[in-house]
């Protein structure tokens, strides 16, 4: 398999544990693999369609004089033309709308390297580089990088690609040659780590700089106040200062996933340090059971410790996206397990849910509750997917990270190769490589067959998710008894062309409570099995049955149904109990000194997995379902 490097390669002198390998092919047949391919076949085409029915791409035609109008969409609608541009480029598909969307950029780029379309309109452009809080100038830069990262990783000989980085290059020049010894920062971080990756596909030590600088210009209230307080940009207090993540929430994990990159690259391993501690605080009591950020519409912020309502959550995409991403780089910086496991978890429940199955309609925002009665026409909070949004940073977002996802299952060291997401396919790094079979997470088993072969013993390193309490393991058939260390089954050996691995990672279904202290949640379960977390739909209630007037039974066991059909492979049997219709109760009453026996008849009703929700009849839906009063 030829070398495929993807978004994040830190270079040999960064002070990481691990290195992403060096070439991964997902099966389509499998699940992560069919997102990948879903993303070939039909977001990828779908978000092209869309840049020229919002006019993106008509924005960047009007600079270049070849279409008339007025600018359309958001100051920062060049952005999605660079996310789909680098989804383009990662898949190595879409072609005709590589080629003509270089051509585009190289043309209406001014001779100083600045190149977005909104500021380059006659009346914009007295406000180049004047209101920076508010711009998205440097963002749209960062992304038009990150397109430029790909083409470079993934189709370095062809004249787009060659196009693209030279555009973007360019507009790199300029960003040092304006701001290299400037205290100003853009109102939205993303160019950090941007040119970070920039810096280590050009070894051009500048944009390195650049990015650490922008990370040490933050929290001085450069930015002003803004409608939100400089929380909101980040700008607050200094990033090495900082106890806990605040503010925006994009903006948060976008700024911290550049702080890993800067940190790595010059070996600040305080600064490491801090965006651990960041990451730390939001996993402890800032974070939803699906690993999704955020919970205040009002400024997409994340809120005080535990404020995690379900109904109410905000927890964007873009941020789940950012989620996924920092918890890579700390990964490969650090080699802990826990970030792997909540890559897995986000990645299956807050990123999945996204999507719809056929995936050309996408939620913004990720809730996990919606009522019944629930007024989903508004798109701040629908109870169906969209097509496109008025702000689309979340679709071409999406198609980014599938077309790249085969980048983020396994890394390789001195030692051998680390399996941390599981999905069929092929994984190669240096010497090492091996073929993967599974039906995960549906299925428990994950077959590796090594397909290389070696004279000298290597170490094949395979992730135990945090919520598997057992796992086995077989060599060529013969049981091994490996205990897990750090996270990881590791097994070092002189390996042999089709010698086989069977790992099996027990899945029962569980119920899971949250923190005392997320009041939201208390007095209910949610119910989980593997990483997927499930949930309740409308849809599978008993006729004449609303789901708020179910209450979950812990009188008998949950089973697990496997199906060849319908809407998931796996679904679970849950017990509960139907409470009367409430429509006519008051809305206080006073509660019985005594105790009470079962709140209703028995039954029992299917959970389906949380991403696959409202891909049939809207209807209400819930992760936390109301624990039943207690039995007597």
């Amino acid at each position: 398999m030829t070398e495929n490097l993807g978004p994040v390669v830190p270079t040999a002198d960064a002070i990481g544990k691990l290195h992403p390998a060096s070439a991964v092919r997902l099966n389509p047949d499998g699940l992560l693999g069919g997102w990948q391919q879903r993303n070939i076949d039909a977001t990828l085409p779908h978000c092209v369609t869309q840049l020229d029915a919002y006019g993106n791409l008509a924005n960047l035609r009007r600079v270049t004089g070849d279409a008339d109008g007025e600018f359309r969409g958001f100051w920062f609608a060049d952005t999605d033309v660079h996310k789909t541009l680098e989804a383009a480029f990662w898949s190595g598909t879409a072609n005709a709308f590589a080629d003509e969307t270089a051509a585009l950029l190289e043309k209406a780029q001014d001779a100083d390297g600045y190149l977005d379309s909104y500021y380059q309109d006659p009346d914009n452009r007295a406000k180049q580089w004047a209101e920076l809080h508010f711009s998205h100038e440097m963002y749209t830069a960062g992304h038009l990088i990150q397109a430029a990262v790909a083409a470079a990783r993934s189709a370095p000989d062809t004249p787009a690609a060659q196009q693209v980085v030279a555009v973007a290059r360019r507009f790199a020049d300029l960003l040092v040659l304006r701001y290299a010894q400037s205290p100003e920062v853009d109102g939205h971080p993303e160019v950090e780590t941007a040119l970070a990756e920039l810096y280590r596909v050009t070894g051009h030590r500048p944009y390195l700089d650049l990015a650490a600088r922008f990370v040490e210009n933050r929290g001085h209230g450069v930015l002003g106040e803004g409608r939100f307080g400089p929380a909101y940009y980040q700008d607050h207090e200094p990033l090495r200062g900082t106890a806990e993540v605040t503010g925006h929430v994009v903006r948060q994990v976008y700024l911290l996933a550049g702080a890993v990159d800067v940190a790595v690259e010059t070996g600040d391993q305080e600064l490491l340090d801090t965006t651990i501690r960041l990451w730390d605080s939001a996993l402890e009591s800032r974070t939803y059971i699906t690993g999704g950020q955020g919970s205040r519409h009002r400024d997409e912020a994340y809120g005080d410790p535990y404020e995690l309502p379900p109904d109410r959550a905000y927890a964007e995409t873009c941020a789940a996206i950012g989620n996924f991403q920092l918890a890579w780089r700390l990964l490969l910086a650090t080699g802990d397990v826990k970030y792997a496991d909540e890559m897995e978890r986000v990645l299956h429940n807050g990123i999945a849910g996204s999507t719809a199955a056929g995936g050309t309609a996408f939620f913004y925002s990720n809730p996990l509750q919606l009522r019944t009665g629930h007024d989903g026409s508004h798109e701040d909070a629908p109870s169906q997917r969209l097509t496109w949004y008025s702000c689309a940073c979340c679709p071409p977002n999406l198609a980014r990270l599938m077309a790249s996802l085969h980048h983020y299952l396994a890394t390789g060291d001195e030692s051998g190769l680390q399996l941390h997401l599981y999905g069929s396919g092929t994984i190669e790094h240096g010497e090492h490589a091996v073929q993967v079979e599974t039906r995960y997470p549906w299925d428990e088993q994950v077959t590796v067959t090594v397909t290389s072969t070696s004279a000298e013993p290597w170490t094949l390193a395979l992730r135990v998710p945090a919520w598997c309490d057992s796992a086995r393991l077989r060599v060529n058939g013969t049981p091994a008894r490996v205990e897990a260390r750090d996270g990881y089954l590791r097994l070092d050996r002189i390996w042999h062309l089709g010698d086989e691995v069977q790992l099996v990672l027990t899945m029962p279904s569980r119920l899971v409570a949250a923190h005392p202290r997320v009041d939201a949640s208390r007095g209910a379960a949610a119910l989980v099995r593997g990483p997927l977390v499930y949930c309740l739909e409308q849809a599978d209630m008993p006729a004449g049955t609303v789901l708020e007037d179910v209450e979950l039974s812990t009188s008998s066991p949950l089973a697990v149904a496997f199906h060849t059909t319908g809407v998931a492979p796996v679904t679970v049997r849950v017990p509960v109990r139907l409470r009367s219709s409430q429509e006519q109760a008051p809305l206080y009453r006073d509660l019985p000194t005594a105790p009470h026996g079962p709140s209703g008849p028995a039954a029992t009703v299917t959970a389906i997995p949380y991403f696959l929700w409202a891909n049939r009849a809207s209807g209400a839906m819930r992760i936390w379902i109301p624990l039943a009063a207690q039995e007597t």
